[in-house]
């Protein structure tokens, strides 16, 4: 395996102190291992987690053709595109009971809903478009073609198609799907397991008294949201002092029971020589000064302790930074790392109703809040100040304007890409 050195030598654009996000990501990208146990789960017990095998359909879905509607089935042949047709009404197919005889010709069947369709019969009409009188159906001309609102064997799953792909994260559609293969276990990815925790001296926990100079510690809720939003197993390790004894010993401690570990602070100037001489004894850490804002001071690394190994993401102490550099570099990592296929971020396209000053050679998060204008199109307002401890524009917006690194100034008007927060995990 090689060395994040190696890995950094070989990466077109790289450069530690000024590190486009592209490049970032590509970086890591090239280094996450991945998770390689299998769990055999129930149905219900897999949603959102990720398929470790291709599923292959073991039967036809439908496994015969059936009527669409309600309604008659008949022959498609005996209807007339210049005249009414009349069929005499031979019996009734219910969804769950199948026709074994042939309807003679000039008869149909009543059909319902998901019912086989009977023995030589090709179309249904629906009921609302014939006249009954009796035992007897009149169907306008014109009303249907041959072959219409019959669903054929296989039209959804054929068998042995590919059902859906390893790699996939498990919707509520998807275990419709297993269901209807009569799949009652599934074959998925173990949970990845994530440590964190924050440091600082300065920090303290929710309900303990908050001492002159200190600020209570964020930044383990909104990680922990966001973790939870992945459906990862989590293990939060509190607040570590700025110590390098217990520094040390939460890292080692994070590296035997996870396969991840997220930091935030400890990692901008000035702080880094102390974090760099705690983790070259663990492993190996490259210190980054991404260029992008909010977020720029970030670690990457790789530590072990005991034969366990585990990646480390060291993120910035800024609650807002904390948040833009686990939606632009984490989330994606960890989903990876978990066997699932890339899924990048829905982004929406949306006038800026303001100026944006900006300059180019780093990519910038704006806080925004998405509406419709009167028209109708989405827009996006700023949320005012973009500082990146302003923890409340970052709960008061729905949404995240990224300017790229090579835009400048945006004029009110201009259509800008935003990261939407709703449905984001």
């Amino acid at each position: 395996m090689p060395t994040l050195n190696e890995l950094a030598r070989g990466l077109e654009g790289y450069d530690a102190d000024d590190l486009p996000v592209d490049v970032a990501r590509a970086f890591i990208a090239r280094m996450l291992p991945r998770v390689q146990a299998v769990e055999h789960l129930s149905l219900r017990a897999s949603l959102d987690r990720v398929l470790a095998q291709d599923i292959v359909s073991t039967l036809d879905v439908p496994a015969h053709d059936n009527s669409a509607m309600d309604g008659y089935a008949l022959r498609g042949d005996e209807l007339r595109a210049d005249a009414a047709a009349s069929f005499i009404v031979a019996g009734t197919g219910l969804a769950g009971q199948a026709l074994r005889h042939e309807a003679p010709a000039g008869h149909c069947v009543r059909i319902m809903t998901g019912a086989v369709m009977p023995p030589g019969l090709d179309t249904v009409v629906p009921q609302e478009f014939v006249q009954v009188d009796g035992d007897r159906i009149t169907v306008p001309a014109g009303s249907v073609k041959p072959g219409a609102n019959k669903r054929l064997a296989g039209e959804d799953l054929a068998l042995g198609s590919i059902a859906l792909q390893a790699g996939r994260r498990l919707r509520p559609a998807d275990l419709g799907l297993l269901a209807s293969l009569g799949r009652g276990e599934v074959p998925v990815r173990r949970r990845l397991r994530v440590a964190f925790f924050s440091t600082g001296n300065e920090l303290r926990s929710v309900g303990e008294p908050l001492d002159a100079g200190c600020v209570y510690d964020s930044n383990r809720y909104t990680l922990w949201g966001m973790l939870r939003r992945l459906d990862v197993e989590v293990l939060d390790l509190g607040i570590v002092r700025d110590d390098p004894a217990a520094l040390e010993a939460s890292l080692r401690h994070a590296a035997e029971n996870a396969d991840v570990v997220i930091t935030s602070g400890g990692v901008s100037v000035g702080e880094a020589d102390h974090t760099r001489t705690v983790v070259s004894r663990l492993g190996e850490v490259l210190f980054w000064r991404v260029a992008m804002r909010p977020g720029r001071p970030m670690a990457l690394g790789r530590l072990a302790s005991r034969g366990r190994e585990a990646v480390l993401f060291g993120l910035p102490g800024n609650p807002v930074a904390v948040m833009v550099a686990f939606y632009t570099f984490v989330r994606d990592a960890l989903l990876a790392m978990s066997g699932a296929k890339a899924e990048p971020l829905p982004m929406l396209q949306a006038a800026c109703t303001t100026t944006i000053r900006k300059r180019p050679g780093r990519t910038e998060y704006q806080r925004g809040i998405v509406s419709r204008d009167a028209g109708g199109a989405w827009q996006v307002a700023i949320t005012g100040s973009q500082g990146s401890g302003v923890l409340r524009s970052m709960s008061e917006a729905n949404g995240l304007v990224v300017l790229p690194h090579a835009q400048g100034d945006v004029a009110a008007g201009t259509v800008v890409e935003v990261l939407p927060f709703d449905g984001l995990t």
